[in-house]
């Protein structure tokens, strides 16, 4: 019987994220599996905090919640709880808390517990000027040599990872982003697909109202693409709103697009909606694809990470585009008002994305880096302590 690992997981706060819901969706199947988790908060508040799981919480009071000062707090916060609290796993869920990791590594040294990083987010980076990528590039460089394991959420991203952040072999393992589970796949799966309405088709996109997702380009290609009685719906928020309800307006679209903010859960959206849009410049593996995945909803999708390949069947189960082009967009929007799809195959995909295989995958590589950090204490430890003795032989 293996012991309970203690594990620690850093967030930054309980605003919704992908990230941030995929690590506390790990964390409770952790908890529930017997073992010692602890989710590390930079400030307590955030708009998700009604839906977060029962688990044990950990964060320093009477900070200013600042965001901007977002990441030093955090480092703060989780340098305090480490240094208090022993850990066998700090377990960082996204690319961006590898910074924090990062953090953790400058301050403790040889002392910090051995740290498992998520990549959560494309490494190729086009968006960015080529000084930018430059930068990163050393960034992600470093990163290779500060974590005992990172995760990539597909065969592709494995390849990336190794080759961007010259990983070792063994330092890289692939686990299916764990974005619905069980309960909710059978739920998905009972969402019947309707034929197109005459009446027009009802287009849905979700995510973050930031400039990563694109939903400027959405917007103008749904003006181009959609018939006047097609309608699309875009759920979440983000500082971008405003922007993209006055160009939605100005594009004479307004009476057909509605931003309903943000949502617990887009499942009845799914059942109420025809197809999903996304316009992302770049993603590392979108969970709302595969919660349409599962619904059985054909897709609409930028190619914008190594993963979509693996995840939509073009012509199948849908349709990918171009990053970045307005008119491939247009013309894939009128496309699948066509698309047959096919809800079975896609059903079949979303399943490898399921929480609960995923959450025993990161258990067993947990005790595999914790064993091994071990060995190379321990053989340390025996080089060290065998150094005098060379010494004092040569000096004979």
């Amino acid at each position: 019987m293996h012991e309970p690992l203690r594990i620690a997981i850093p967030i930054h706060s309980f605003e919704p994220g992908g990230v941030e819901r995929v690590a506390l969706g790990l964390a409770a199947q952790w908890r529930d599996a017997g073992h010692d988790v602890t989710v590390v908060l930079g400030r307590s508040g955030g708009a998700g905090l009604c839906s977060a799981p029962a688990l044990d919480y950990w964060s320093l009071p009477g900070r200013l919640p600042m965001a901007s000062w977002r990441t030093p707090l955090m480092v703060h916060t989780l340098y305090s709880f480490l240094i208090e609290n022993r850990v066998d796993v700090l377990f960082c869920p996204g690319n961006t808390y590898a910074v924090i990791g990062a953090a953790m590594r400058l301050l403790m040294g040889h002392h910090a517990p051995p740290m498992m990083l998520k990549i959560s987010n494309a490494l190729r980076r086009p968006d960015m000027s080529a000084a930018m990528r430059h930068g990163y590039g050393a960034w992600l460089r470093a990163q290779g040599g500060m974590f005992d394991s990172l995760v990539a959420l597909s065969e592709p991203m494995r390849r990336e990872v190794r080759e961007c952040m010259l990983a070792e072999p063994r330092q890289v393992e692939v686990i299916a982003n764990p974005i619905v589970n069980r309960r909710r796949l059978i739920q998905l799966g009972r969402i019947e697909r309707r034929a197109p309405s005459a009446w027009g088709m009802r287009y849905l996109a979700a995510g973050r109202l930031a400039p990563q997702k694109n939903f400027a380009l959405m917007l103008r290609a749904f003006a181009a693409g959609a018939r006047a009685e097609d309608r699309l719906t875009i759920a979440g928020d983000g500082p971008e709103r405003a922007h993209l309800e006055a160009l939605a307006g100005s594009l004479g679209i307004a009476t057909q697009v509605d931003f309903i903010g943000h949502v617990a859960t887009i499942d009845p959206l799914l059942a109420d909606h025809d197809a999903l849009l996304l316009s992302s410049d770049y993603e590392g593996l979108p969970g709302v694809v595969v919660e349409a995945l599962a619904a059985g909803r054909p897709i609409l999708a930028t190619d914008c990470c190594v993963s979509m390949a693996g995840l939509i069947d073009h012509g199948r189960t849908g349709l990918m585009v171009p990053t970045r082009c307005t008119q491939s967009f247009a013309q894939g929007i009128a496309a699948l008002r066509d698309l047959r799809g096919d809800p079975k195959r896609a059903r079949a995909v979303a399943a490898l994305y399921e929480l609960e295989g995923a959450a025993r995958r990161y258990l067993d590589l947990m005790r595999e880096v914790t064993l091994r950090r071990e060995a190379e204490r321990r053989r340390d430890l025996a080089l060290s302590t065998l150094a005098p003795c060379r010494s004092l032989r040569r000096s004979q």
